[in-house]
């Protein structure tokens, strides 16, 4: 242990022992889990969504001004949501249309080179959900090729997420006949290259209890917070049946989820050694802005507060944080996650 990491060390343990008896207990087993646990390079992030996941769809198409405005803003990574398996051919070796790759490549690039860190998953696949170790080799041979692609740019600025939210058949208990091939695939060209997973159903924070990770040292968990989702999804017509327009957030079971949830999160840390990150987080945005900012303010103290950055859903599109119509960021959001509010 360095000199400065014992002297935080030694601070934290001083904290401790000044806090009331009440709180001791709690907080040393919370330092603990944090002070041991690894964590990817996520600070400030934000998603793409409904862009590269839905070809381009929705708003304005993602272009390299994006990425600069949203460095400029402070952000330190981007998670761009991508569908590979509507741009590729379903019979061996699935075959990604040289055009899409081309056009994700570019994106990539253009967040790379404005500093920011890139999350690059595989986003949309339905069928994987509902046939998941049929369709294994399919996800295989799509990060085959996308390893192949990425395989020169930094292990330490570009991640790999090899799908989104398992659900359906997606279960735990074949979760590793569905990684174990993916990550082989792209082991093959990117050795060292951090690869994140999560669980089902859904990557709730309720699953890193049996999220199981492989015997990698360089694979990484994460989950999704939406709860509760009659505030966060409210008016959303894709939720059936639909949740009802006016639900107010901040209620006493909205705080006391926020207390109960994150120790979820302490204890994943303490079993494996490695900090979850939140993937996505987020509110519909027939949300008033006030309510969503208290909401992305409430989940960014709560998780960052035990170590496990947010990434926030989403950049535009649904959710957004900047407005195309305006040409400025949706007042308070940018604040509510430790940012500052730009003109």
């Amino acid at each position: 242990m360095s000199k400065a990491n014992f002297l935080r060390l030694a601070g934290a343990c001083a904290l401790i022992a000044a806090l009331p008896q009440t709180t001791q207990a709690a907080t040393a087993q919370k330092t603990a889990a944090t002070a041991v646990a690894a964590s990817l390079p996520i600070g400030h992030c934000i998603n793409m969504g409904g862009m590269l996941d839905s070809d381009d769809w929705g708003g304005k198409k993602l272009d390299a001004s994006d990425f600069q405005r949203i460095r400029a803003a402070g952000f330190d990574t981007v998670r761009l949501t991508t569908n590979w398996v509507n741009h590729a051919s379903d019979t061996p070796p699935y075959t990604i249309d040289p055009a899409w790759m081309a056009r994700v490549s570019d994106m990539v690039d253009a967040a790379l080179g404005n500093n920011l860190n890139v999350i690059l998953n595989s986003h949309y696949f339905p069928a994987l959900d509902q046939d998941p170790v049929g369709n294994a080799p399919r996800l295989a041979g799509l990060w085959k090729q996308i390893g192949a692609r990425f395989a020169n740019r930094p292990n330490n600025r570009l991640f790999f997420e090899l799908f989104n939210e398992p659900h359906d058949a997606f279960t735990p208990e074949v979760q590793a006949q569905v990684v174990n091939p993916a990550l082989a695939a792209v082991r093959q060209t990117n050795p060292r290259r951090p690869v994140i997973v999560s669980g089902g159903p859904w990557a709730t924070v309720d699953t890193l209890a049996t999220l199981n990770l492989p015997n990698d040292p360089n694979v990484w968990p994460t989950f999704h917070y939406y709860d509760p989702m009659d505030f966060t999804h409210q008016g959303a017509n894709w939720v059936d049946p639909a949740f009802p327009l006016g639900r107010v957030y901040g209620t006493y079971w909205d705080r006391q989820a926020l207390i109960n949830d994150p120790p979820k999160v302490t204890a994943f840390a303490k079993r494996t050694g490695k900090m979850p990150f939140i993937g996505e987080s987020g509110a519909y945005d027939v949300i008033p802005d006030p309510q969503r900012a208290e909401y992305h303010k409430a989940v960014y103290q709560a998780f960052t507060k035990v170590g496990a950055k947010v990434c926030a859903w989403a950049y535009s599109n649904t959710f957004p944080f900047w407005d195309y119509d305006t040409g400025k960021w949706h007042p308070g959001l940018l604040s509510a996650i430790g940012l500052k509010e730009q003109p």
